[in-house]
């Protein structure tokens, strides 16, 4: 960036990587809810095999996305200007939401 009379101006860390590690937290806060609800439904009536299996993978993927959300939260912690997110970390991201949505449905359906 470039300031008046062509200077170089240092990157304002400002409120951007704040806003990103809650933005991080509350979809990890939405993500354990569904998680939650979805193993809850599962044995709402009777325990299952069937219920359990759905429980565990649900609790599965919700650790596999907790991890992720943990490891980006850290990295956005003090740097000033903060690492791109892997693109392995949000792919990772990525495919643990859509499988939670996938079991929350198959759960309810």
């Amino acid at each position: 960036m470039t300031g008046p009379a062509g200077a170089v101006r240092e990157r304002d860390p400002g409120l951007q990587p704040e806003r990103t590690r809650l933005a991080w937290r509350r979809t990890t806060l939405a993500c354990t809810v569904v998680a939650v609800l979805a193993a809850k439904q599962a044995v709402h009536d009777e325990i299952s095999p069937a219920g359990l299996i759905a429980a565990a993978l649900c609790l599965l993927v919700w650790l596999g996305f907790l991890r992720v959300a943990h490891h980006r939260i850290r990295t956005l912690g003090g740097a000033p200007r903060p690492a791109p997110m892997p693109a392995r970390a949000a792919l990772t991201a990525t495919l643990c939401t859509i499988a939670l949505a996938a079991f929350a449905v198959a759960i309810v359906v």
